[in-house]
């Protein structure tokens, strides 16, 4: 087994706009021992999503240390009872090729690692539909939302790994589903493929009146996912009690004028407060696992074998690329679910 570890750290705490190459720095070191009731695993694939950034730019990263990201892992050494060499799981190894499981690692306060059957699912859902992915958008529509059928749900970011998720929930609860993504293709594969009633470009210089058109009876639920101008568009589409849930504004992670997000937040609520009752919820998915996991993976995995619910990804190949694809995420060049395949997939 190679004895040296690769990873991409945090080279600087970036102040202001998108990430560059300038900000991640690779390094080599020896791979960690494996201490008692302790695994080693071997990254095979890495989820890259926007929340990444937030931790970089707010400083819960610190230069050096090695980037934050889940991962599916394979074990290669095993001092714990319940993991042998082999055993896949999902786990918290971050932007690196090999990491630790068990007693005494750091696994961002919420993270545990769990064993994956690949006769289940591929083991790629671990980090999409299947994984944190997956219980944001189920936690965002289905628990804070509670759509009714015949509602009309609007999710922005359609395309994106959990904008394309919420939204077949909300077509599984008999809503009229109504997205927003960029590029004619994202749009067409929304409705075609994911089954949504139509999808507007936030590109078109007509957005604010394609929007309005697509919703005749205004909007009773918002998944945002971008802020901004395709926000601004909603906003006036909102019912009375009317839901929305934050899940991220990713059109404002890289601004430079010094609104942040929880600024654009709070004018949401004002804005929406003063013009009728609509409620807001503020989404961490953390605040879900332990209420919810068991029952969103129950309901999860059924839809999934039922074809009920679709998934798109785009796999990058080589820890070296990691940069690039999380540079291209943020500025909205991905197609579905963004991954980065850092080793051998030995299901495939």
């Amino acid at each position: 087994m190679k004895t040296i570890n690769q990873a991409w750290t945090l080279a600087q705490t970036p102040k202001e706009g998108w990430p560059s190459a300038d900000d991640f720095a690779l390094v080599e070191n020896k791979l960690p021992k494996v201490g008692p009731n302790q695994a080693l695993t071997r990254t095979i694939y890495l989820s890259l999503d926007p929340y990444q950034w937030g931790r970089r730019r707010n400083g819960v990263e610190h230069p050096g240390e090695i980037c934050h990201g889940r991962t599916v892992s394979e074990i290669v050494e095993s001092r714990m009872t319940n993991y042998r060499p082999g055993d896949l799981v999902f786990n918290t190894n971050g932007w690196q090729k090999f990491g630790l499981i068990g007693e005494g690692v750091d696994v961002f306060g919420y993270m545990h690692p769990r064993k994956l059957n690949p006769s289940d699912a591929p083991i790629t859902t671990a980090v999409g539909v299947l994984g944190m992915l997956g219980l944001t958008a189920y936690a965002g529509l289905s628990i804070q939302c509670q759509p009714v059928s015949g509602e009309t749900v609007i999710v922005s970011a359609a395309s994106g790994g959990v904008g394309q998720v919420a939204g077949q929930i909300a077509k599984i609860n008999g809503c009229h589903v109504v997205g927003v993504a960029g590029r004619q293709e994202k749009c067409d594969f929304v409705v075609n493929e994911l089954g949504f009633d139509q999808c507007v470009s936030h590109l078109s210089e007509n957005y604010e009146r394609d929007i309005q058109k697509a919703c005749p009876h205004g909007a009773d639920i918002y998944f945002e996912n971008v802020g901004g101008k395709t926000y601004q568009g909603v906003l006036p589409l909102l019912n009375p009690n009317s839901r929305i849930t934050v899940c991220g504004m990713i059109s404002q992670y890289g601004n430079t004028d010094g609104l942040d997000t929880r600024e654009l937040w709070n004018q949401i609520g004002q804005s929406t407060f003063d013009r009728q009752a609509t409620t807001i919820h503020s989404l961490f998915v953390g605040n879900f696992v332990s209420s919810h996991q068991q029952e969103f993976l129950s309901k999860m995995s059924t839809w999934i074998k039922q074809d009920q619910i679709k998934y798109r990804e785009h796999i990058w190949n080589g820890l070296a690329k990691a940069p690039e694809a999380f540079i291209a995420m943020l500025s909205g060049n991905n197609f579905g679910k963004t991954l980065v395949k850092i080793g051998e997939d030995p299901t495939i």
